[in-house]
């Protein structure tokens, strides 16, 4: 059965706008025999069950996820598929720590360049989405990358990259200057500045905490491999080189208006620049985005990888996007979602946890849902119960309605006409 790899599609002349989908896609290509796999740029989470790609689906089995898909294939066709066969322990306890080692700090600096830098979102990555996007994917999945690359990065006190929030915040202030009367009226507008104005104007501390995260990463790496052609052995390539590639190719591949990534790891790390280059062509070759959405196997076979034109989403398919979009911008909804993902996450045979950590994140997940529905219940109980009290009080009792005044006769009396006179033409008249 031929196995189908399902990435985001291709960008910057990289098979994939993703690293893991790039490290999986590396590892494939080194592993696994061409006619044996497929490349599907399908750009679409939903399908896999914990809607995360890369995904690996073999027949009605699902694998979500670099590390994941990886432990699948050492166990499939008893170990023929693992790079990691002739490893040594100590090498197998190096690739697992460097691995997670590239995952965290790299991860940080693509959420930096790609999605955080203003520019760069606004003119490269986003463009490169929507060129690989359907509708109506390509309106909603590149915000919600951008808002969770922003997330993520966050903590690390580095806005200043991103224009709107620099942009916001000075408007902020601004405002409360002027509201404290310290800015006269006619200096509150004042135009627009560009996003490496403001990184001039960025405090040296955020500008040193920049340059000490690229080091961080690239200059270790740069010391591995000193003398060696691959980052653990100079005889043939592991898991750990897959995934480092993946991540590089996207920092020193792309060409965005602010290069801060390039620049400093073609400054810090030429030998890794080297190394990340000379993988990519091998493990890549040379993309063309046409290949990946094309049916026509002839125009393709030039490729040097595998490509499957994606399938067209159907119209169930887009109504089914609308409403889970719509469902994840709803606030409760949205946390009761979030916990029944983080919940099938936990219980999933491909999650890579153990039973323990399986279990208490499964219950974790499970209590965070209980907490949303119990405060939704205690909010509607509230409700209910303050207008049963409002109508017990009367504030929503109709309005008492106006007693129509009897009818007004003509009773005048003639001045000479006697009180039994008169009674006795009433009684005549009745």
């Amino acid at each position: 059965m031929v196995l189908e790899l399902h990435v985001w599609g291709p960008g910057f002349s990289l098979p994939s706008i993703d690293p893991q989908c790039l490290a999986t896609i590396a590892y494939f290509s080194l592993s696994v025999p061409k006619d044996s796999w497929v490349l599907v740029a399908s750009s679409d989470p939903t399908p896999s069950p914990t809607h995360e790609l890369p995904a690996l689906k073999n027949g009605s089995t699902w694998v979500s996820r670099f590390r994941n898909i990886v432990d699948y294939l050492r166990q499939y066709l008893e170990g023929e598929w693992d790079l990691d066969r002739n490893l040594s322990a100590l090498d197998r306890a190096d690739s697992i720590a460097f691995s997670s080692f590239v995952e965290s700090h790299a991860q940080a600096l693509l959420d930096l360049s790609l999605y955080v830098s203003s520019q760069n979102y606004y003119n490269s990555t986003s463009p490169a989405y929507g060129a690989i996007l359907q509708w109506p994917n390509q309106w909603i999945l590149p915000p919600q990358l951008h808002a969770a690359a922003k997330a993520r990065t966050e903590p690390l006190g580095l806005s200043s990259l991103d224009l709107e929030a620099t942009e916001e915040q000075r408007k902020r202030d601004h405002s409360a200057a002027v509201a404290a009367g310290r800015i006269p009226q006619n200096f509150i507008s004042r135009p627009r500045e560009t996003v490496s104005n403001l990184l001039g104007k960025t405090s040296q501390g955020q500008q040193f905490r920049l340059d000490a995260l690229t080091g961080e990463l690239f200059e270790p790496l740069e010391a591995m491999l000193e003398g060696k052609t691959y980052l653990l052995s100079g005889e043939s390539p592991s898991s750990l080189d897959c995934l480092a590639v993946g991540y590089l190719s996207l920092a020193l591949i792309p060409d965005l208006p602010l290069p801060f990534l390039r620049d400093s790891m073609q400054r810090k790390a030429p030998r890794l620049c080297q190394y990340a280059e000379r993988m990519r062509q091998e493990l890549y070759g040379t993309v063309n985005v046409s290949d990946a959405f094309t049916s026509d196997k002839t125009s393709s076979a030039g490729s040097s990888l595998p490509w499957q034109a994606p399938e067209r989403l159907s119209f169930g398919s887009v109504g089914a996007t609308f409403l889970n979009t719509l469902a994840d911008s709803t606030p409760v909804l949205k946390d009761i979602r979030m916990n029944n993902r983080l919940r099938e996450t936990a219980e999933s045979s491909d999650s890579g946890l153990s039973e323990v950590e399986s279990t208490s994140l499964s219950a974790y997940a499970l209590g965070e849902k209980k907490d949303v529905l119990l405060s939704v219940a205690t909010v509607v109980g509230g409700v209910a119960a303050l207008v049963g009290y409002m109508f017990h009080i009367g504030v929503f009792s109709p309005p008492p309605q106006e007693e129509e005044e009897p009818e007004q006769y003509d009773m005048a009396v003639p001045e000479s006409m006697s009180a039994g006179d008169f009674l006795g033409g009433l009684n005549l008249a009745s």
